[in-house]
């Protein structure tokens, strides 16, 4: 996942050009083959998990930069990619954000594909059900406006959803959709619940850009709670998660998380073989808390899968 290229002001949302490209020569010499978000959902509707890896760029917020430093280079090497963002400010004609004729050039290429990410990017996890469908309804109509279609495919903004959200995304018929949380996809997870590895100024250098690129999906049959927007009296939340029987070393999992504003090892009991419960010491002191879990599997390589939730009242 990326957002602004070569805007060094913003290390926590930025990629460096010459980060970028080390990045797109790292996936080539690893033989990864990259695949159009299409190509992902028919993947995932086979139910088929491929031993070698795939990649699916994803670039959210059409910020000028991506077109001015990003588009081209990926232009140039045809590497498939999507591009969510939202429509307010493409509107307004903001100069940081990219413009409705910018936005249809990437889309008559065939090289990128365009997708939703609401209309206002605001907090909607906050906002009401009807409030939230008529965010998202209102993109559409810029969409059919200026694009002739409704995106099929979405980006929580901030990677913030409830069930409640989820619920709506579907019932307005998109196919996929993605959050802000890492981790691998493979045909266990949610398709409307689906994890991405940010990249930025400090989770973008060789050595950790690497270690992703090696990373295989931790797969597991439920987490608990399955909303992901956090009451104040269900804080720190109930985690739970049953995993496939066939995962290797299970035993040896390991759990992160940043319960108390801090991010420590937690603790872990195996209510059976495959069915962790992880305890947390506090509570979410910030907005956002997320869980990491990693296992070194059999072969020597780290299985990994992340968690966002948002935690209600805290801003």
């Amino acid at each position: 996942m990326y957002h602004r290229f070569e805007e060094n002001n913003y290390p926590t949302t930025n990629v460096r050009i010459k980060d970028f490209n080390l990045q797109l020569e790292m996936i080539s010499q690893n033989n990864l083959e990259f695949i159009s978000i299409d190509e992902l959902k028919k993947i995932i509707l086979e139910k088929k998990n491929y031993e070698s890896k795939k990649i699916l760029l994803t670039i959210d917020d059409a910020y000028r930069s991506f077109y001015d430093n990003g588009w081209k280079i990926l232009k140039e090497k045809k590497i498939p990619f999507v591009l969510f963002f939202n429509t307010r400010e493409v509107n307004a004609n903001n100069p940081n954000y990219m413009t409705w004729d910018q936005i249809r050039e990437i889309h008559n290429s065939k090289i990128g594909t365009i997708g939703g990410h609401s209309f206002s990017h605001e907090y909607l996890i906050n906002k009401s059900d009807m409030e939230i469908k008529e965010d998202l309804e209102r993109s559409h109509k810029d969409f059919i406006r200026e694009l002739s279609f409704r995106p099929k495919y979405f980006s929580y903004p901030f990677g913030e959803y409830s069930s409640s959200f989820k619920k709506i995304v579907k019932e307005l018929n998109y196919e996929l959709a993605f959050g802000q949380h890492s981790g691998v996809i493979d045909t266990s997870k949610d398709i409307f619940e689906l994890p991405r590895f940010p990249v930025n100024e400090n989770y973008g250098k060789h050595e950790r850009f690497l270690t992703l690129l090696k990373t295989k999906p931790l797969p597991f049959k439920s987490f608990k709670p399955e909303n992901k927007f956090i009451s104040k009296s269900d804080n720190p939340p109930k985690i739970e998660i049953e995993f496939y029987k066939d995962i290797s070393n299970l035993q040896n999992i390991i759990c992160f998380a940043n319960d108390g504003g801090e991010w420590n090892k937690k603790k872990i009991i195996f209510i059976e073989k495959n069915w962790i419960r992880i305890n947390l010491d506090n509570k979410f002191i910030t907005r956002t808390g997320r869980i990491n879990c990693s296992v070194l599997d059999k072969d020597s390589q780290w299985r990994w899968m992340g968690f966002q939730m948002v935690m209600d009242g805290i801003k």
